[in-house]
Formats: C-alpha cells, sequence, structure tokens
C-alpha cells in the first residue's frame, strides 16, 4: 500500500511554505495555505492532507471561519494548538477587512476636499499650499503641506508637489491653497500654475485630478471654494 507523500518528501519547489516565498500566496490553493499554518501533519497524512481535510468537512472558509473551536478538533489531526492557530488567523483577517470599510474617506469632489481641509485653513492669514495624496481608488494617503507665503503670494515648483507623491506611491493628487483675503477666484498666477503642474503630473504618470482654492463666503458667492477643473482650467 502506497503511504501519503510527506511535505518533507516533496521536492523543495513543491512545498507549500517554498512555492508561497517564490511565487507570492495567490500561488497555493486554500489546503496548502492552511498547511503552513498547520505546520504538521501526524502519521499516514500529511499537513496538505489535513489541509483538505478541513476544506472537506466545512466546504467555505466563511463555515470555517465561523466554526467554533470544538469543531476544528473534530478534524483528524487537528489538535487544541492547531485549532487555536486557525482561528487566530481568521480573527486577523477579520479585523484587516474592518480596517478596510473604516479607512479613509473616497475624494472625488471638490465638496469632499473643501470639508476636509475647511477648518484648518480657515484661520490661516497667509497662503498655504498643500498636495492631498491619494490612492488608486482616490482615498487619501495623506495631505502633504507644500510651502506657505507671505499674505496673496506663495511660489509652488514641481518638484516640492511631486516628491511626496512619489516617496508615497500615490496614484494621483489633489492641489488645494488658500485665499486668506476670502475670495477663491483663480489669480492669473493660480491658473499658470495649475497648468504647469498638470504637465508636470502627466510627464510623472501622476495625474493631478483638481486645484481646489478656499476662501470664504459672502451674500454674493455662497460657496467658500473654487474648483479650477470645473472651471475649466484642466486640459481634456
Amino acid at each position: 500500500m502506497n503511504q501519503p507523500l510527506r511535505i518533507h518528501d516533496m521536492a523543495e519547489a513543491d512545498r507549500p511554505r517554498e512555492r508561497l516565498a517564490a511565487r507570492g500566496a495567490g500561488s497555493l490553493n486554500t489546503a496548502e495555505l492552511l498547511a503552513i499554518l498547520l505546520r504538521t501533519g501526524l502519521q499516514g497524512a500529511s499537513a496538505v492532507d489535513i489541509g483538505h481535510r478541513i476544506v472537506a468537512k466545512f466546504g467555505s472558509l466563511e463555515a470555517l471561519a465561523r466554526a467554533p473551536l470544538d469543531q476544528l478538533v473534530e478534524v483528524k489531526g487537528v489538535g487544541r494548538d492547531k485549532a487555536v492557530t486557525l482561528k487566530a488567523a481568521f480573527e486577523l483577517a477579520l479585523r484587516l477587512a474592518d480596517e478596510k470599510r473604516r479607512e479613509s474617506p473616497v475624494l472625488d469632489s471638490p465638496e469632499q476636499l473643501a470639508a476636509l481641509l475647511r477648518d484648518e485653513f480657515s484661520t490661516l492669514d497667509t497662503e498655504r499650499f498643500v498636495v492631498v495624496l491619494l490612492n488608486t481608488r482616490k482615498r487619501i494617503i495623506r495631505v502633504e503641506e507644500v510651502t506657505r507665503g507671505l499674505l496673496d503670494q506663495v511660489l509652488v515648483h514641481a518638484r516640492e508637489v511631486f516628491r511626496p507623491a512619489i516617496v508615497a506611491n500615490a496614484h494621483s493628487l489633489v492641489l488645494a491653497h488658500n485665499h486668506p483675503g476670502g475670495d477663491p477666484t483663480p489669480s492669473e498666477a493660480d491658473i499658470r500654475v495649475t497648468r504647469d503642474l498638470v504637465r508636470a503630473g502627466q510627464l510623472l504618470k501622476i495625474e493631478v485630478l483638481d486645484h481646489v482654492i478656499l476662501g470664504r463666503p459672502s451674500e454674493n458667492r455662497p460657496r467658500d471654494f473654487c474648483s479650477l477643473r470645473e472651471l475649466g482650467y484642466f486640459y481634456s
């Protein structure tokens, strides 16, 4: 009668741990991933064999994750310590999913950016220029200050704008600054700088999504910000 092949007897390149290290976790099936957590099998069954038993018993990862310890221990080859390891792994997965649900919000409108920066900018009496760095899903990585200037005068260089984006591996960014005088209408300098930075972003493959200027509302201007993209100053 043929004996089951033990993991130790497998070719090194076929062992789950070595395959994960060489090709990534996605190259392993569920039983093999479970085998890595189980670490060892028992006489007549490898850890991969026990992984297959677990998959067969519970049918899905969701059912396995919900299973109490006593049900896990019922699987031959899974003692209390291995069952505890599996429960810990699934709890970490649940916490990761919870983190993703609570991660930074999607930033896809000038209203959202104005709401993000309004309180911080409202007390400033000099211009402050920041970049809001975003990931591929337009979620905020962080806000980086580029420069502060004299009243209504700020100098912005492309290298200072895109350096933090490159370091953070940002997919895109939004420019933002304030007008301490209160009127968020863009100046000629604002328009020129925006167009220069959009072109620089195109070369660097980091998209500049918008440039939002914050000011203060007035009777004739209830909105306290403007979007240069909405005003048509971005190239198509």
